[in-house]
This record gives C-alpha cells, structure tokens and sequence, in this order.
C-alpha cells in the first residue's frame, strides 16, 4: 500500500513532532532524576624535563551522566605584569615540528569558515601532517564537510574575535580557555582534555564517530562515539571570568573506563601549566583539600576538582586552572 504524498507529508510531520516531543520529555524525565555524584581522581603524570610535550594524565572515573568543565583565570592573574607565551624547546628532543614518535599521515590543508555572525565564528582546520588518520564527519547547522584536525570557536569582545575553544575531533581532544583581560592582547591554552570514553591508543583518545554543531540558541556540540554512545557539550559561559561547557552523556562511561583525562605540562612548580591538585571530598565538605602535583596520587569521593598553580609559570604564565564539577548521575 502507497500513501499519498500529501498523506505521507502529514505522517512524517506528525512523526517528527512525536520524536521531538518524546525527546523532551526524556530530557524532563532525567533531570527529574538525576543526582549529585562524585567521581574517583588518579595521576598517572610520567616525569619529563620537556615543557612542550603532555606528560600529565589525571584521569576521572565515576560512571557520571552529567558534569561542568570550565577554564578560569589563574589564581595569580592580577599580579602578571608580563604574560609569557612562548614555547619552550630547551629541555625537548625536537624543536617546533612533529613529534618524532608520531605517526605521520599527510593532508592537503585548508582553513574554512564554517559559521559566523555577530557574536560567534567557526573555523575548521586541516593541518599538512598530523599524527591519526581518522577524518570525521562535521556538520554545522546542516553544512556538511569532514577531515579537520582543528574545530576553533571564537567570540566576539570589544569588537574583536578571540579564540575561547578549540576540539580535535580525530582523537577526541579539547582546550578552552576564558577571553583574554583587558589589558593582553590575548590569552593563551594550558591543559587540554577527553570527554568521553577514554582509550588507550598510543596515547589517551576518544574516539568520535561523527560531529553535529549547532549555533542557536546557543553553541553546542553533539558527538557520537565510535564504541556507541553520545555526547552533549554546550558553551553555557564564555567571557573574561571562564569558559564553561555543560556536559551531558547518552550513557555514563562505565566501570574503570576514564569518562575524561586532563592532558597536561608538569617540568617544575615554576615551568608547568598546571602544578596543584585541589578538590572537595563530598558535597558536605567545606574546606578543599590541595597537593602539589608530584605528591598526588588519588582521591575518591571528590565533588569538585580543580587543576591549576597557585604560584606563576615562567610558562604559559596565563593559561587557564581546569576545574570540574557538578557532577551528577
């Protein structure tokens, strides 16, 4: 039996608006139930005199289905005079290229600009080299295209549009950072981290299967995992305070599976771009508990996790502390 195209129409219309509507509700229906949560923390940091290469690896765990993210400005903000944002090869074993033990898989590059308006521009970007193969599908409110290395969202301040995200949707990758105070031209990236289910391949990655990004109302990114899954990630805040994303999973990330790693440079308390764990040990815990990175081993229980200095780097001196929180099952 063949329906009529007007008929047809009407049905999936209907069918449409039954989806939306069942959507919503689900969504209604898991915040009704969701609940506050803590997760285990673990440093899994590798000694390195290398102050450009990610030897930092704390990794969450916790079966949660929601949590918040944010950049914020380092304790110490208002006493940088001079920010310093120069890279640091002196203690490396190469010198502003590749990584030596990288693989190398070869593109042809491009910049585009997926999306801009008045307060928001998208660029993607495919490098000449980079060091996995996987080129994932991006749409952007509906325009397709594929194989970037680099998504970069900007936000428009005092006219001008400076750069607060950048993911890498080949292996799963995020930075973010706040907009840059009045008095720097700009600020600069720190620690980087993986929202999903983490896998060890060569080096910690979340493999994405494809990317959906829609600009209105607001920004956000839709994911779907390689392994099943997906993922909400919404810039609920983005000015010279922080950089905020509200994070959401289809499913938690089970069992000892990291469901993120903070990626990150530790050389000395003076060379790092993060050098401090502080957390709070439950919701009713008042007063955090803080370790110099070297010291800390793991924590269980925690509510709200900060990563960040307490005292200036002579690098990367205004890169932002990493903070975790709110999270919920």
């Amino acid at each position: 039996m063949h329906l009529s195209t007007s008929v047809s129409s009407r049905l999936h219309r209907a069918l449409a608006a039954c989806a939306a509507s069942c959507l919503l509700w689900l969504g209604a229906t898991a915040a009704a139930h969701a609940a506050p949560a803590t997760v285990t923390v673990e440093n899994q940091t590798k000694v390195t005199r290398c102050a450009e290469e990610d030897n930092v690896s704390l990794l969450l765990r916790g079966g949660v289905r929601r949590f918040v993210v944010e950049a914020l400005q380092p304790a110490y903000i208002d006493r940088i005079a001079q920010d310093t944002t120069a890279p640091d090869f002196s203690g490396c074993n190469f010198d502003g290229g590749d990584h030596p033990t990288d693989p190398k898989h070869r593109f042809e590059p491009r910049t585009v600009t997926l999306h801009e308006d008045a307060d928001w521009r998208i660029v993607g970007m495919t490098l000449p080299v980079f060091w996995r193969p996987q080129q994932v599908p991006v749409e952007v409110d509906g325009r397709r295209d594929r194989g970037f290395h680099m998504i970069q969202v900007y936000r428009r301040i005092d006219g001008q549009m400076k750069e607060a995200l950048v993911m890498y949707p080949a292996d799963g990758y995020w930075r973010i950072k706040p907009l840059p105070l009045a008095r720097f031209n700009d600020g600069v990236y720190g620690s980087s981290m993986l929202l999903g289910p983490v896998r060890q391949e060569g080096r910690p990655v979340v493999n994405i299967r494809d990317i959906r990004i829609h600009t209105q109302p607001d920004v956000r990114f839709e994911l779907s995992f390689a392994g099943g899954g997906a993922a909400r990630i919404r810039l609920a805040e983005v000015s010279r305070e922080r950089t905020a994303l509200e994070v959401r999973f289809s499913r938690p990330v089970r069992g000892l599976q990291p469901f993120s790693v903070l990626r990150s440079m530790y050389v000395a308390t003076d060379n790092a771009d993060m050098s401090e764990v502080r957390w709070l040990g439950g919701a009713t815990k008042a007063t955090p508990e803080v370790q110099a990175l070297p010291d800390f081993q793991r924590a269980v229980g925690v509510s709200d996790v900060r990563f960040g200095r307490s005292e200036p780097s002579r690098h990367n001196t205004s890169a932002p502390d990493i903070r975790y929180r709110a999270f919920e099952r």
